[in-house]
Formats: structure tokens, C-alpha cells, sequence
């Protein structure tokens, strides 16, 4: 049996079997022995377990766990919303000043938490009901806080990219270096657009309160003191001492990923008992619980991907499907541009963790082949893979909200996130046409530096 049909009869397995609901890792982990079984040597079943083990034998991947503790300590606190208050005492005068300190909040949080459904849960149940009983749109109140939520695995530290780090081989410090420009041109085009829609919101709670003479929260000025401003800020400055003492071991030269990550999650624990008080065995194990939880889960996902992968490479099917792509000769826009539209369609279906895994051995030879930076194009990918998050059936984050704020009609939160999907269209647009958009603070910092 040639190649070519092997490789669409492994496709279409892995199509059927994740079309009648088995969950992702039982789903790639079994058509990979099914496969093995069938087409490779018998042997090769009886070093299974040797395989996957080798496969994720990465001291990278060793930071995953450790970040995903760090994120769990802070997300179980009350930094989240302590954060959101303080960035809108802040900015309360500017005009949308809410809604931009969601997105604020959303990404310095995301920066110290690393997870997107973290982010949406922690910041969401804060900000979203301020939002609304401010008189802004229930959709737009879940729109801009779900897509807040997705800078989870474009800012560092993100377990997408330490994933596609390993997967692309390419140095996790200039890849999380690369995500910081394209994670704050989100951060003004959702502040911008956050602005923006301030005046329609206005228009409507005026119009509101002129036809029933209701009370307004938008017509409704709260004014804060400059103590009142500044007594905000002692809950909040030890996490952001926390992020830069992190990225400054990081990328310092200091420390490596596993180790920064170790310190991270270390201080978070430190941080969480002082600051808030939470050090009794009762308070720490649901922190512990959740981080062992979805560590498993994700480590899962990860090893039976990489098991997927091997035998795709053993079988030669991501090979070949590479020279397939390669002999087509399409131009390197054309390339990009096709490859980037298959990660929207598998965004409506797959999870990033298994986007990248599934599709790193097909797609970046021929992108490498084609003159793309790699750690470039990890950047773009991952703000493709943002979309997955936000667009329906999937939409991770559209469940998250819909958890954390239930009266809000699915229909509304979709249509509340759609514009924001447009806005990550535009971002890839310009780091496109501007690579230096990711590609030159990793220059400066460790080009400079060697």
C-alpha cells in the first residue's frame, strides 16, 4: 500500500474517531496503535511505552507543570480581581475606561498566570458583572473579557508555545521574547476597539435613560482619590514584581525555563500565602488538585500526540505530505497563507496543544524550505490558534464565560467575540507585512547580548 493512502486512511481515522466524541488523547493515542498494529513491525508495539517516554523526555516540557502551579496558586486567589480593580481606579476618566482595564487586566493576569480559561474565569467573574451593571451590553461585557482571556498563549510564560518550541526545536526564550510585541498590539487593537464601542454602549444607556427615566450606570461618574487609587495597589504590586523577577531570570541568562518556572510557582505559593492569607492545608490543596488535574490531562494530550506524530514519521506519511507540499511550488505567501487557513479549520475542532503536535512534522519543513522564520511564524500560529479559542464549536473560552456568567444567552457571547476575531486577523495582517513586530525585541535582547 503506497504512502499517499496510508497517510488520508490515518486522516480519516483520526477524523472518525474525534467525530463520535472519544476525547482527543484516547482519540490520537488510538489510531497510532491501531496503525502500529497494522503497518509496522509487531515488535514496535512492545516499545510503546519506550517511545512516548523518549518523546517527552524533554526538559523543557518539565516547566509545563511548574507554570501550571504558578497559575493556580494566583488564580485561586483573589489576584484576579484585585488587579481588575486597581487598573480601573486607574483609568475610570478615560472614555471606555472599563473596558479597556478589562483588557489591561486580562493580559498583565494572563502574563502571571499563563492559561487562557484562567484568565477568562478570574478576571471574567470580576469584571463582567461591573461591566454590566455599568450598562454595557451583556454580549460585549463577554466578548471582550473571552478575548482578553486568549493572550494566555501569546504572553509568556505559555504552555502553547513551550509546546511548539519543542515541537519546532527553536530556542522557548526567543519564542516567548517574540510574543511580547504581537500580545501588546492586541492589547491597543482590543483597547482601541474597547473605546471605541464606548460610544454606542453611551448612546444607548442615554437613549434608555431618556425614554424611561431610569438611573444610568454609564451616565454614573465614580470618582476615586488619589488614596483611594493608591490603596488599590499593595494586593497587585507583589504578582508584577513576581512577572518581572520571572522574566528577568529568565531572560537574564539567570535561570532556565524549568528553573524559572520552579521559582515562578515557588513565589506564587509565597505570595498567595502572605498576601492573602491562604496557607492552611484546606486552602492550598484545591490549588494543588487543580494543577495535578490538568497537568495530567495535558501531559496526556501531549504524549499520545507526540506517539501520533512518531508513527506518522515512521510511516512516512508527514514526510511525504512535506515533499507533497514542497512540489507544488506555491509561492511562499500562498504557502503561508493556505497552512494558516488549515489551523482555522482544525481550530474549529482541536485544541492548540494538539494543533501544533499533530501538524508541526507536515508543515514546517516546507515553510523552513520556504525562508520563514520559525520562531516568526510560532507567533503568527499562536494568534491563529487564538481564534480556535474564541470561534464556535470549540471556543474554549465562549464555555468558560458561559460558566462564569450563565444568564448570558451562547448566542450573545459568540456574537460579543466576533468582532475580537477580526481584530486577530488584522494583528496576523501586520506581523506579516511587520515581522520586526516579533521578531526584533528577541533580536535586541539576545542578539545583542551574544
Amino acid at each position: 500500500m503506497s504512502t499517499g493512502v496510508i497517510g488520508m486512511l490515518y486522516a480519516a481515522a483520526t477524523l472518525f474517531v474525534m467525530l463520535i466524541g472519544v476525547p482527543i488523547a484516547f482519540a490520537l493515542g488510538s489510531v497510532a496503535l491501531l496503525f502500529m498494529a497494522i503497518f509496522m513491525p509487531a515488535a514496535s508495539l512492545d516499545t510503546v511505552t519506550q517511545n512516548v517516554y523518549e518523546e517527552m523526555a524533554s526538559i523543557t516540557l518539565l516547566s509545563i507543570p511548574l507554570f501550571i502551579l504558578k497559575g493556580a496558586a494566583i488564580g485561586k486567589s483573589r489576584a484576579g480581581a484585585d488587579l481588575y480593580s486597581a487598573i480601573h481606579a486607574w483609568l475610570h476618566r478615560v472614555p471606555g475606561g472599563l473596558g479597556i482595564a478589562n483588557v489591561f487586566a486580562c493580559a498583565l493576569f494572563a502574563a502571571m498566570a499563563g492559561s487562557s480559561p484562567a484568565t477568562c474565569s478570574a478576571i471574567g467573574s470580576a469584571g463582567i458583572p461591573e461591566m454590566r451593571r455599568r450598562g454595557y451590553s451583556p454580549g460585549f461585557a463577554a466578548g471582550i473579557i473571552a478575548a482578553g482571556g486568549t493572550l494566555g498563549i501569546l504572553l509568556p510564560p505559555s504552555i502553547t508555545m513551550i509546546l511548539y518550541a519543542v515541537a519546532a526545536e527553536q530556542s522557548l526564550g526567543r519564542l516567548f521574547l517574540a510574543g511580547i510585541g504581537p500580545g501588546l498590539l492586541l492589547v491597543v487593537l482590543f483597547s482601541a476597539y474597547a473605546a471605541w464601542r464606548f460610544r454606542f454602549e453611551y448612546r444607548a444607556a442615554y437613549a434608555a435613560h431618556a425614554a424611561t427615566g431610569a438611573t444610568s450606570a454609564h451616565l454614573e461618574r465614580e470618582e476615586f482619590t488619589l488614596a483611594q487609587k493608591f490603596s488599590r495597589l499593595p494586593r497587585v504590586v507583589p504578582f508584577v514584581v513576581l512577572l518581572t523577577g520571572v522574566m528577568v531570570a529568565l531572560y537574564g541568562g539567570y535561570a532556565t525555563p524549568s528553573e524559572t518556572a520552579g521559582l515562578g510557582a515557588v513565589l506564587a505559593l509565597a505570595l498567595v500565602a502572605v498576601v492573602y492569607r491562604l496557607w492552611r492545608p484546606s486552602e492550598i490543596e484545591p490549588m494543588l488538585s487543580s494543577t495535578l488535574k490538568e497537568s495530567t490531562m495535558l501531559m496526556f494530550i501531549i504524549g499520545m500526540s507526540l506517539l501520533y506524530a512518531y508513527v506518522m514519521s515512521y510511516l512516512h506519511i508527514s514526510q511525504s505530505a512535506a515533499e507533497w507540499v514542497v512540489s507544488l511550488h506555491l509561492s511562499r505567501w500562498v504557502l503561508l497563507t493556505t497552512i494558516l487557513l488549515m489551523v482555522v479549520v482544525l481550530g474549529f475542532f482541536l485544541p492548540p496543544v494538539s494543533i501544533i503536535l499533530m501538524t508541526a512534522p507536515i508543515i514546517l519543513p516546507p515553510l523552513k524550505a520556504a525562508g520563514f522564520d520559525l520562531i516568526w511564524f510560532g507567533v503568527v500560529m499562536t494568534i491563529v490558534m487564538e481564534m480556535g479559542l474564541i470561534h464556535p464549536p470549540v471556543g474554549l473560552n465562549i464555555f468558560v464565560i458561559k460558566n462564569v456568567a450563565p444568564d448570558i444567552p451562547l448566542g450573545e457571547v459568540i456574537r460579543g467575540v466576533l468582532p475580537f476575531v477580526v481584530l486577530m486577523f488584522i494583528a496576523v495582517v501586520l506581523v506579516c507585512l511587520f515581522p520586526a513586530l516579533a521578531t526584533a525585541l528577541p533580536d535586541l535582547l539576545i542578539n545583542g547580548r551574544s
